[in-house]
């Protein structure tokens, strides 16, 4: 009986401390929403570019070579120096020239001084055969020699021009203005009329061109944009074009769109586009490799999205994470253009208004998680990504 009534007050006090504790004990939470940042989809207007890899090419190219042949005597202009058009550039030996020169002339006084005596006798002789004071056939070879002395000084007037042009282009001229190469002939040296190798080169490189090429493709999509309004270009349906240097500068100068080919390349499936950009300081060199930046319309109601906010499937197809109205994730795949600095460009799959996450996405590994969106870099110091060592030093 002792024993009965000691086991039943355990049992009381056992009870009354279970009692107390769960009193005292907080009372259990539902799940808590994941907190992440969001940025909000909006459209804009933005200019459309294409970078592409192009090279630089001379506005004008000119071999130089003699057109008479003879023995150098001077060269007149210094290598890798800007010339001017017309400017003398070699002067030929030029006395036998000069020799044929004065024997043309000669040739033609002779000439002009039979004309004169021809033409005065056909004059008396037309007198004379009206009163029968000469025979016809008399006047006949007097005209006739009158004549004919008109052809001879019309043939050495030619001859006359023919020898000045020769003694003429003893002095090598420069055809267009530009920078000249190094000569590859020297006084002394002996040329001949048309030769096959060149005494020098001569650029323009003011304005120069810059040749790049575009796919077929991307050729047929801009000309479909333009078409159909989404993007718009100037009144002169040109684009313009900038440059980016080779060191990762900016050229100062803008450019403009000459023409494309007319022809697909069938190796490559590439179209040649020609620009044309002012080159005053002579910055740009032919043969240099540039990227043209090419301007190709404005899309004045484009959907980008920063690029930390896409991610890829499996399959490597874009994907985001859309809040939805009642704050559950929907991942989602979309279609994107191109990038446009550190965004996309996407052409389907979201909507204007919609929120994507671009913060905390690593805490979102349950496909049913509540989530709690706030603004892009506003999330509580507890819900943001924790810092490495790297990063805290």
């Amino acid at each position: 009986m002792r024993y009965e009534t000691i086991r039943f007050g355990a049992f009381v006090l056992a009870a009354l401390a279970l009692a107390g504790c769960s009193k005292d004990a907080p009372q259990q939470a539902g799940p808590q929403a994941v907190e992440v940042g969001v940025v909000t989809v909006a459209a804009g207007k933005i200019v459309m570019t294409s970078e592409l890899p192009g090279r630089t090419s001379p506005y004008l190219v000119a071999e130089v070579r003699p057109q008479v042949g003879g023995i150098i005597l001077k060269r007149l202009f210094k290598e890798g120096g800007d010339v001017k058009r017309d400017e003398v550039l070699y002067q030929i030996d030029p006395a036998t020239y000069q020799a044929a020169y004065n024997s043309a002339a000669a040739a033609l006084a002779k000439a002009e001084a039979n004309q004169t005596s021809a033409q005065s006798r056909a004059e008396r002789y037309g007198d004379l055969v009206k009163i029968n004071a000469v025979s016809k056939q008399d006047y006949d070879d007097a005209f006739a020699a009158s004549k004919q002395a008109v052809a001879d000084v019309e043939s050495a007037k030619a001859a006359v021009e023919n020898a000045r042009i020769n003694l003429d282009y003893t002095k090598v001229t420069a055809p267009i203005s530009g920078r000249i190469s190094k000569s590859d002939f020297t006084p002394g040296a002996l040329v001949t009329a048309s030769q096959a190798t060149a005494l020098t080169r001569i650029q323009q490189l003011d304005p120069i061109y810059v040749d790049v090429t575009q796919s077929s493709v991307e050729w047929l999509r801009l000309k479909r944009e333009i078409e159909n309004g989404v993007l718009k270009t100037d009144s002169k349906n040109q684009a313009k074009v900038k440059l980016k240097l080779e060191d990762g500068r900016m050229y100062p100068h803008e450019g403009k769109l000459e023409f494309s080919d007319v022809t697909v390349d069938q190796a490559t499936g590439m179209i040649t586009l020609r620009a044309v950009f002012p080159n005053p300081k002579h910055d740009l060199l032919p043969g240099m490799y540039v990227r043209a930046v090419l301007e190709e319309g404005v899309n004045e109601q484009a959907i980008t999205i920063p690029q930390a906010a896409v991610t890829r499937d499996q399959k490597g197809a874009p994907l985001v994470m859309v809040v939805t109205a009642d704050n559950k994730i929907d991942r989602r795949n979309i279609v994107v253009d191109r990038d446009v600095g550190n965004s996309w460009l996407v052409t389907s799959g979201i909507k204007v208004g919609e929120k994507l996450v671009i913060e905390g996405m690593q805490r979102l590994a349950s496909p049913n998680v509540t989530v709690k969106p706030v603004p892009a870099g506003q999330m509580t110091e507890q819900a943001a990504p924790a810092k490495t060592d790297a990063a805290k030093k």
